[in-house]
């Protein structure tokens, strides 16, 4: 069982412009080309941001027409916010404020032995990172640039922390990248 930040960002490292609008994305491919179909199979929880989920509320139509749901999953997510926000319908969603842990351990139970997957946004990936408990990096680039906007993992990680471990090309638009986040003494002390 994995802790799994995956996500789209921009050649120059941004998952969404200024104002949350990630149509950016949507002429770069189809998601069913991408390692997405399998990726999901594998995963038991959700982790998302309060940005990520006020995205989906306000395109419900396009998130329907693009999955056939306005809320395309069937795992439990827990929604990440200080704020009070409108509930989908049909969503099996828990909203959480505060420390990442204590929500993390109740996503392993949910999970079982499949994956966590921390949709959104950068910052709560990083919350992930900052406690220890993020396992890997899935970056899918696209071939663009957006200039600003928010950014992929707002934290300073240093070699040798991250390890590429695959690279693969979708389509002409983007490559997918993993990493799995190496934890311990990565000094080469004994």
């Amino acid at each position: 069982m994995k802790t799994q930040y995956f996500t789209a960002t921009s050649l120059d490292g941004f998952i969404a412009t200024e104002n949350d609008s990630i149509d950016w994305l949507f002429p770069l491919g189809d998601l069913n080309d991408s390692s997405y179909p399998e990726f999901i199979s594998n995963v038991g929880a959700l982790a998302m941001g309060s940005a990520t989920y006020e995205w989906m509320v306000r395109n419900a139509e396009r998130v329907a027409a693009e999955t056939g749901s306005t809320w395309p999953y069937t795992q439990p997510a827990w929604i990440f916010s200080s704020r009070k926000l409108p509930i989908i319908e049909g969503a099996n969603i828990r909203f959480v404020n505060g420390d990442v842990q204590p929500a993390h351990a109740q996503m392993r139970a949910a999970a079982g032995t499949k994956n966590i997957w921390i949709v959104g946004g950068g910052d709560l990936a990083g919350q992930f990172y900052d406690a220890g408990l993020l396992d890997e990096l899935i970056v899918q680039v696209g071939s663009i640039a957006l200039g600003k906007g928010k950014p992929l993992f707002p934290r300073t990680v240093l070699s040798p922390v991250l390890r590429l471990v695959s690279v693969h090309q979708i389509g002409t638009g983007m490559a997918e990248l993993r990493y799995e986040v190496r934890k311990g003494d990565l000094s080469g002390a004994t």
